[in-house]
This record gives C-alpha cells, structure tokens and sequence, in this order.
C-alpha cells in the first residue's frame, strides 16, 4: 500500500511497524486515521513475508492519547453509531491472526488504551502513562475498554479507571498487568523491536494456532478450553512446520519454517 500522512509503516526483516503520525495531535484517533489503519491490517494479514506487527506513534509524547474529540462535536447518536461501524480498529486488531504488540512511547489513553489493550503484548517505555478520562466527557469508554480492560487487569482495576478517569504511570500499569514490560525510554525500540523478531523467527502457522489457543480462554469454560486446547495441538501433527522443528531439534540445527 502507499504510504500515507497519518500512518507510516515500515519493515524490519519480518516485523511490520504501523506509526500513528499525527504528533502535533498527541497521535489522537480521527476517522481517517481509523481507516488506514484496518486497511494497513488488513493488507497486512495477507503478507506473507511478515510475520509480527508493531503498533507506535509518532513523536516523543505520545502513543495515541484517545479519540480525536473535536470529531465528537455536534454529532447525533445515529452519527456517532455510524461512526462506529464494522470493522473497527479495536476488534480488527484483537481478531488479527499474527502476533501484535503495542510499542507505548507516551500517552496511552482513552482509545489508545482499548487499542494497547486489543494487542497481544505491550512494551511501554517508563515515561508512558495510561488511563480512561472518557467520564471527564460525560462518556464511557466506547472501544472496548468496560470488557476487554476487566478480562486484562480485574474488576476492581477497571472500575477505578474508568469511574475516576486519572492516569496511572507505566511503573503502577506494569504492576496491575496492564502491560508485560516497562523498559527505560530510549531503551523502547530497540526492546520492542528485538522480541518483535524474536516472535517472528517462530514457525508462522504456529504462531497464529498458538494466538488461537489462547485467546479461546477469553469465551470458553475451562474444561472445553482444555478440550480446545488437545485438539489443536494434535493439528499441529499435521504440520510439515511440526515434523521440521522435531528433525531440527533432533538433528541440533535451526528449524526452516515453511508456515504449511
């Protein structure tokens, strides 16, 4: 795809990093960016050659620190339904089938919060921090931050963000598992990028069974998640990726992924 004004992308062997880039804004998210951003993931999905996304902002400040609010002005319900219509940013990228991190360089609030909270792992530099100020507005959070927030960090946790609407700093974030881990700022990219690559380097087909596996634990009891579990793992036998990283095991040499 061309390269666009509001979101970059770039490649790192099989990592593909997708940059918010509208910093003079702290990276909020407009419509526009919205859309370029399930089009970049969609396109994306079907790339062969990468295996792992990034998701950053551009600039110093900021992840992306929520909606762009000036786009909230005067709409009606039926407008503000229409604005948020399938397929969403929040539910394309938690629906993703490869691995997605979040690269967290600042404000991570409101929107940019639920979009941390629909990636797999997130890596937030020291000087992030987080929170869900939409009942400072008279709203709710609308990008899934009352049902994928709880299922990340708890009840309790939730709650106190989203009925007091304060931020929390990246220390307080790791600690209540709203982020796996906090790396000194300038320390960030190289970090992200580093396990980024260290995921990519998997066998892709296992990758996106693995993401599968585990995700299923959101929906389903713990026995059928089990049951789940074994039935995807007797797949994998019929794997050529599979036979090759037992040989490769065995023979002690790198397993070639075919991602079949």
């Amino acid at each position: 795809m061309p390269e666009t004004d509001t979101v970059l992308e770039e490649r790192h062997g099989r990592v593909a990093v997708l940059t918010v880039n509208r910093p003079d804004k702290l990276n909020a998210l407009s419509q526009q960016v919205r859309d370029e951003m399930v089009a970049r993931l969609a396109a994306l999905e079907h790339d062969d050659d990468v295996g792992v996304v990034v998701i950053t902002g551009a600039g110093e400040k900021s992840f992306v620190a929520g909606a762009d609010i000036s786009e909230f002005d005067g709409r009606t319900p039926l407008d503000q339904r229409h604005a948020m219509r399938s397929p969403r940013i929040f539910d394309v990228m938690s629906g993703f089938p490869k691995p997605v991190i979040a690269m967290i360089n600042g404000f991570c609030l409101g929107g940019g919060c639920e979009m941390a909270a629909s990636c797999d792992l997130r890596v937030a530099s020291d000087k992030a921090r987080f929170g869900q100020p939409e009942i400072k507005l008279g709203l709710i959070p609308g990008g899934g931050g009352t049902q994928r927030l709880p299922r990340l960090i708890g009840h309790g946790q939730t709650m106190r963000l989203v009925l007091t609407g304060e931020m929390i700093g990246a220390d307080e974030a790791l600690r209540i598992g709203l982020v796996e881990t906090v790396v000194p700022h300038e320390e960030l990219r190289a970090t992200t990028l580093e396990l980024a690559a260290r995921i990519a380097a998997m066998s892709p087909l296992t990758l996106r069974i693995a993401k599968e596996a585990v995700n299923a634990s959101r929906e389903l009891p713990l026995e059928a998640g089990l049951r789940y579990e074994r039935d995807l793992f007797c797949l994998c036998f019929s794997s050529e990726d599979m036979a090759e990283g037992v040989r490769a095991f065995l023979d002690k040499r790198p397993a070639d992924w075919k991602g079949r």
